[in-house]
């Protein structure tokens, strides 16, 4: 297949890594001493997507929806389903994904195996609270069904198990009834960083979603300030599941990103002012609400020829004012501006999956164009400053993380190394857990 894999912070990696082979009912008898690994949209902003010295097995293709339950809201489907076929085929009987992330492009796959959040985790969870079974396929056994009453175990480890128990090749998930597919988005702008965490808790009971956008640069007085921006389905909206497709496309990749310095600072400052001062309210259809980069095509290409580096991290309710301040400001001493930068709140419901980055907590989305090494001096710093204050790095969008700060992320990490299968390896599990010492043996999960 087309040498073309790369994950979506586009880190340039080998061309000699992206080779995939198609995904099929059974394990692949195609096999690489290198390992394989299932692959979904490849919207990973990380490592964790991709196998350079490997295969991968391309999942797109098997994107059939086999069936929807308008009663009891079942998907049944296969994992290459995009998130936004999901919303076609259910917003128009009036269901709703229940757990979504920023892009409708992530695959039903990919959600399982990162364990994706949305911006209602302090109402209805991650998405692996959703699952009620799949199909799962590995090297060494026959295709097994997994559920919380069956090859439970397993079950919990593939979810946010980042594809490396197995291939998932069928699964159903349970959608959320909605009166309508519109939000009503009820927007407070706030002028520092104290004003958003005296309203978030008030925000998370009032309201099924809410999060906030933060001027990364903003000093002084208005260190922090930004948007928190709240919404609930519209109780007499549209019924639609229709997605616009982006409207803009960045054709190229520049040679320098003009995510960076004075392009930024004013971007910033007009998104600001663009909603209104204190408390503004208004009906938006769905797309804008959940995806708004999704309305430009190949928006990653404006990080530059290096790509870019996300961080997201959580911390602790109870040191969270401190954390959060202290990342903001680490990124300002090393001179770098964060272009989308995303703050909010994860409840307390609990995941099925073995490893999975929401917990309890604060959790700040940062992101940069890579630089070089100032750009990895300051990820290193990042991630220093979530483990002190009791945190965890989301792997799914990391690319630079060290073994210790995965470790002190999943303390639960080699349970899910005793669940890999002995065929399946990705680059990201290579750079963090095969290089810590005293892994688990695989007997317990034989």
């Amino acid at each position: 297949m087309s040498e073309t894999y790369d994950s979506w912070g586009r880190l340039g990696r080998p061309q000699g890594g992206r080779r995939a082979i198609p995904g099929a009912d059974g394990f692949p008898s195609v096999r690489s001493p290198a390992g394989l690994l299932p692959r979904g949209n490849g919207r990973s902003y990380g490592d964790s997507c991709l196998n350079d010295a490997g295969l991968l097995v391309d999942l797109t293709a098997r994107n059939r929806i086999f069936g929807f339950d308008a009663e009891t809201g079942l998907l049944d489907a296969e994992p290459g389903v995009l998130l936004r076929d999901v919303t076609r085929t259910v917003a128009p009987l009036g269901w709703f994904l229940p757990v979504t992330p920023g892009t409708q492009f992530v695959t039903l796959g990919g959600a399982l195996a990162n364990d994706v959040h949305g911006k209602n985790h302090h109402r209805r969870g991650t998405f692996g609270t959703w699952v009620e079974d799949f199909t799962l396929v590995r090297s060494d056994r026959l295709p097994m069904r997994c559920a919380r009453d069956e090859n439970s175990e397993l079950f919990a480890a593939t979810i946010g198990g980042m594809g490396l128990t197995g291939i998932v090749t069928r699964l159903r998930v349970r959608m959320m009834r909605v009166a309508s597919s519109s939000i009503r988005q009820v927007t407070h702008r706030f002028d520092r960083l104290e004003d958003y965490f005296d309203r978030a808790e008030e925000a998370d009971e009032r309201h099924e979603y809410a999060v906030a956008w933060i001027d990364s640069l903003a000093t002084g007085s208005h260190f922090g300030r930004g948007h928190l921006i709240c919404g609930d389905h519209e109780a007499d909206g549209t019924l639609s599941g229709d997605a616009k497709p982006g409207r803009l496309r960045v054709p190229f990749t520049p040679p320098v990103s003009p995510l960076r310095g004075v392009a930024l600072r004013a971007f910033n400052e007009l998104y600001y002012r663009r909603a209104a001062a204190g408390r503004s309210e208004r009906t938006v259809a769905f797309e804008p609400f959940f995806y708004p980069l999704d309305g430009v095509t190949d928006w990653n290409r404006l990080y530059g020829p290096r790509g870019l580096l996300q961080h997201q991290s959580v911390v602790p309710y109870e040191r969270g004012a401190t954390a959060v301040r202290a990342l903001m400001e680490c990124a300002h001493a090393h001179g770098q501006g964060s272009f989308l930068t995303v703050l909010k709140r994860f409840g307390d419901r609990p995941s099925p999956a073995l490893l999975s980055f929401p917990r309890r907590g604060w959790t700040l989305t940062l992101d940069f164009p890579h630089r070089g090494s100032r750009t990895l001096d300051l990820m290193a710093a990042l991630d220093r400053i979530a483990i002190e204050a009791g945190g965890a790095v989301n792997p799914y969008k990391d690319a630079t993380m060290s073994p210790d700060t995965f470790a002190a992320s999943f303390p639960e990490w080699r349970r899910l190394e005793a669940w890999r299968d002995p065929a399946i390896v990705s680059d990201s599990w290579r750079r963090t857990a095969l290089r810590l010492p005293a892994q688990a043996g695989r007997a317990e999960a034989a």
